[in-house]
């Protein structure tokens, strides 16, 4: 087991009653578990989107923690938020890192692979 991991889960959901595609604004919401599986404990400072729509468009994200939060992981421990990402596509995706630092001063950053927003598919 290594010293400093952490693992990140996403579930995203589409927003039909926030969007309006003929003004070609799409919005999502994504909920994000974040669970320290590593062996020391370790606080998420900061985060970093990279945010693509199937036009290529690419905005970058930076912030100070998450939801106005800079949570604090025991080992073992999951942090769970939601917040949204408002598109010009119907489909597009997200990926990141979070900037972590653990308690004894190591900082290290944690992958949020890639994940894609995108309407369900309706069937005629």
């Amino acid at each position: 087991m290594s010293r400093y991991r952490i693992d990140v889960d996403v579930e995203t959901d589409y927003l039909e009653e926030q969007s309006n595609p003929e003004l070609n604004r799409y919005v999502f919401a994504y909920t994000i578990t974040i669970t320290n599986r590593g062996e020391v404990p370790a606080k998420l400072i900061s985060r970093h989107w990279i945010i693509t729509d199937s036009n290529g468009k690419v905005e970058e994200v930076r912030g100070m923690g998450v939801v106005g939060e800079q949570p604090h992981l025991e080992p073992g421990e999951a942090f769970r938020y939601t917040s949204g990402a408002i598109l010009e596509t119907a489909v597009g995706s997200m990926r990141g890192t979070y900037q972590m630092i653990a308690d004894d001063g190591v900082e290290f950053d944690a992958e949020i692979p890639p994940f894609t927003l995108s309407i369900p598919r309706v069937l005629h």
